[in-house]
C-alpha cells in the first residue's frame, strides 16, 4: 500500500520542533511503520499520525501488534505532546 501523510501532519511536526523536539518522517517507509520518530528528553517515541475519524489500516494495525516497543497514535499535537510529555508541566 502506497504511503501518505495525513493533512495534519506538518503542523505536528512544526509544533514539536517548536517543544525541542527532533524529529523524522517515517511516512514513506510503507509497511505499517508509524509516521514520525520523535526524540525528546533522552527518549524515542514512534507515533502514528490519524486525521479526523481515519483508522489504522491493514498494515498499520499488523505493524502496532509486532512491535516490541512503544507506540502510539495522535490526531492532533496537544495529543502528541501528551505523548511525548505526560505530566503536565514537565516539557523538558
Amino acid at each position: 500500500m502506497k504511503s501518505r501523510a495525513d493533512h495534519n501532519q506538518d503542523e505536528i511536526v512544526e509544533g514539536l520542533k517548536k517543544l525541542g523536539c527532533s524529529v523524522v518522517k517515517l511516512t514513506m517507509v510503507g509497511g505499517g511503520c508509524p509516521d514520525l520518530l520523535i526524540g525528546a528528553h533522552g527518549r524515542d517515541y514512534l507515533i502514528e499520525i490519524k486525521a479526523g475519524g481515519n483508522r489504522l489500516n491493514n498494515d498499520q494495525k499488523r505493524f502496532h501488534a509486532l512491535w516490541r516497543g512503544q507506540i502510539a497514535i495522535a490526531h492532533d499535537l496537544s495529543e502528541a505532546i501528551k505523548i511525548i510529555y505526560p505530566q503536565p508541566g514537565k516539557l523538558v
